[in-house]
């Protein structure tokens, strides 16, 4: 039976509290279920002292975490949009993602931080940004980003199961996306990307809810003659630069598409590791697809029209075969 990315997170949560009694959830009205509903039901099931509700103050919410990480917890803060991660930059950057490196080992915060991110239709500038290449700048933190109601259930469980801080990148625009669970007793490997279909003609490289966009863009560009390999990045940090090696070592034209900004954003970053690294194996420039430096607005009309989408991505590829 298909589920919604909210139910299959939900499920994988669930699981894990069975599976782990370190593990708990806090946040701003979790134990009624969070802003998307994401916990909804978890407090009845596994208690009020592992589902607990914070004051809205995500630095005492990161800060509780990480003491509680620190502790032999294995804390799931939920931030609700990632505009406000910025209130938490300094624990997460300066204490959570330090301590294993300055304890030389000794200490390490098990946390998984879950925010949304990504403009949704007429949320306006503070409630739509896509903010993850603030995070991938910090050693330390793992940064994590599913594209799929499946992916994120089993990407999820590896990441609390990690030992690290990780942020935990959902979508707002993928929370009704619907899928079939399947069970698999073995979970995505945090730092590996996979190939989410084949080509080779041009790689195009994306993370959260720009592969649906790019796979759309793929199925377009093979009735143009063009074959597209489409690789979901999953993990933005650390980066999974094999993958990527391999596709355009085969394909020899690249395209990185994001929804953020593409002034100093993940596809800047890969753009320059290709450019670096496999500069002979290039036929063409590396392109990147992404949103125009300007806030998100508020009109929904606007924010359509400022996205980029599958057409933006045909375009590029067309011009990098040509």
């Amino acid at each position: 039976m298909a589920q919604t990315f909210i139910e299959i997170l939900r499920r994988a949560l669930d699981e894990e509290m069975a599976r782990d009694a370190a593990v708990y959830l806090l946040g701003e009205d979790v134990a009624e279920g969070g802003a998307f509903g994401v916990t909804k039901g978890l407090a009845a099931k596994h208690g009020a002292t592992r589902v607990k509700n914070t004051p809205i103050s995500e630095a005492a919410i990161t800060g509780m975490a990480t003491g509680a990480a620190l502790c032999g917890l294995k804390p799931i803060l939920e931030i609700m949009f990632i505009d406000f991660a910025t209130l938490a930059l300094d624990c997460l950057v300066n204490q959570a993602a330090k301590y294993r490196y300055m304890s030389g080992g000794q200490l390490a915060v098990p946390m998984v931080v879950r925010t949304q991110s990504g403009a949704a239709g007429g949320a306006a500038a503070q409630h739509s940004q896509s903010l993850e290449s603030w995070f991938i700048h910090v050693p330390g933190l793992v940064v994590v980003a599913p594209s799929s109601p499946m992916e994120a259930y089993g990407l999820l469980k590896s990441a609390i199961r990690l030992g690290d801080p990780v942020l935990f990148i959902e979508h707002k625009r993928l929370y009704a996306m619907k899928e079939d669970f399947v069970d698999s007793a073995e979970l995505p490997t945090i730092g590996k990307a996979r190939v989410a279909r084949e080509g080779s003609d041009v790689t195009i490289i994306a993370y959260s809810a720009m592969v649906r966009t790019a796979l759309e863009a793929a199925e377009t560009l093979a009735g143009r003659g063009i074959s597209a390999e489409v690789i979901d990045l999953r993990t933005l940090l650390p980066l999974d630069m094999a993958t990527i090696s391999a596709s355009v070592s085969k394909t020899h034209r690249a395209i990185v598409a994001h929804e953020a900004v593409m002034s100093g954003g993940v596809g800047a970053e890969i753009a320059a590791r290709i450019a670096d690294e496999l500069f002979d194996e290039l036929d063409a420039p590396v392109k990147r697809v992404g949103c125009p430096f300007v806030p998100i607005p508020f009109a929904p009309e606007l924010e359509k029209a400022l996205l980029p989408n599958a057409l933006s991505i045909v375009q590029a590829a067309q011009e990098l075969v040509r």
